[in-house]
């Protein structure tokens, strides 16, 4: 097993990565850590079930928590899936290589600090450069519209285009990103360090929560800006209705694949929430876990995300292959905690990623049979508006 794990060599600062317990914001400090990259080959759901198992976060059988919070203890973990690396665990297409130089998975172990931090002074210089778009609107609405040709032949029905920029830095990314998980609506808001990268997430949406022997996840699909205007088109739309149902029926599908049967119910369906300027279509789908359920198997079943990928999902992802210029990277991934009695991860929308060169931002929207490409360029550059003004 690859598994670079010198604790001499971590940095020890103290982070809140997205979901961590509210009681323990402020007092993490990293204890071990491991990353994988294609490369280093093997199963990298197995590798992170088994190293979180190492540093005590026994998870081999979701549905019996090894133990409660221990407020002295190991607190939890922070994972992170690249949206490669969960098409790689579903066996599809990964799609283009990884634009940022951030491995595909991530596991930190961290434990609690009772150490009391200085006030931060002024956030350090820092510098963006001017976007540089990896697809033209043109050649967006040319990749919506081969997707709607695509559905037309019945190869598809919904696909989830994405598009990417980077910009160049000089100074300290970390203030800028911990900027941006403090956004408005930000469910899984905060940053993911390690050498030489970060990720920023300010994302709304849940793709998997257990907690208490149940599954949640909460797909979000359908997207209007935050007026009184924005939100009765939103839920008079017959297309973003149908989208939306479709990704619902299509997280139902990967639920049952792991719960008990006949347990899979949408509690809540299209319901509208706010995030930022924006009003977006929100379901709870939610079941029992089944026995026997680990966090490899749970992984395998959920990544990537059914809202960013579309329906068939194997089929969309070599769809998106084929389409996108560029890879997800931090992108369309899951991001959150891993702790010994609960595991939430986010879907890594509204995200950045920073490498030693650049920072990196990705953005798209769902299309089906209905889509006007021009309408979808513009939700697009909607949605990704309040993630780049909040890295300026």
């Amino acid at each position: 097993m690859n598994r670079p794990d010198v604790v001499e060599a971590l940095p020890r600062m103290v982070v809140d990565p997205p979901a961590v317990p509210a009681s323990c914001r402020g007092r993490l400090v990293e204890r071990a850590r491991w990353q994988w990259r294609p490369a280093d080959g093997g199963d990298p759901a197995a590798y992170a079930e088994q190293f979180l198992a190492e540093h005590g976060l026994h998870l081999r059988d979701l549905r019996r928590p090894a133990r409660r919070h221990h407020p002295h203890g190991i607190c939890g973990a922070a994972l992170y899936v690249s949206a490669a690396a969960g098409a790689l665990l579903a066996g599809g297409a990964p799609g283009a290589a990884n634009p940022a130089d951030v491995p595909e998975v991530a596991v930190v172990v961290y434990g609690h600090t009772e150490a009391t931090h200085p006030r931060p002074g002024p956030p350090p210089p820092w510098w963006r450069g001017p976007w540089t778009e990896s697809w033209s609107p043109r050649q967006h609405a040319a990749a919506v519209t081969a997707i709607r040709e695509a559905i037309g032949r019945g190869e598809v029905y919904q696909v989830n285009l994405v598009g990417h920029a980077r910009a160049t830095y000089t100074g300290d990314p970390l203030p800028a990103l911990a900027r941006l998980g403090r956004l408005p609506g930000a469910r899984y808001g905060g940053v993911l360090t390690g050498p030489g990268w970060a990720i920023g997430c300010a994302s709304p949406e849940t793709l998997i929560e257990v907690r208490g022997g149940t599954l949640t996840t909460r797909p979000i699909k359908g997207t209007r800006p935050a007026t009184a205007a924005g939100r009765v088109d939103l839920l008079a739309s017959a297309k973003e209705r149908a989208e939306h149902i479709m990704i619902v029926d299509l997280e139902r599908n990967d639920l049952a694949r792991v719960a008990r049967t006949g347990s899979v119910r949408v509690d809540d369906l299209f319901a509208v929430r706010r995030w930022c300027d924006l009003w977006q279509a929100e379901s709870t789908i939610r079941a029992d876990v089944a026995d026997g359920l680990g966090l490899a198997d749970l992984l395998r079943a959920v990544c990537p995300g059914g809202s960013v990928t579309g329906a068939p999902k194997l089929a969309a992802l070599d769809h998106l292959a084929a389409l996108e210029p560029v890879g997800r990277g931090a992108g369309m991934g899951a991001l959150g905690w891993v702790g010994p009695d609960h595991l939430d991860l986010g879907l890594t929308i509204r995200t950045a990623a920073v490498d030693g060169d650049a920072v990196h931002v990705w953005a798209g929207g769902g299309i089906t049979w209905d889509s006007d490409p021009a309408a979808e360029v513009a939700e697009a550059a909607a949605k990704t508006t309040p993630v780049r003004t909040a890295l300026t």
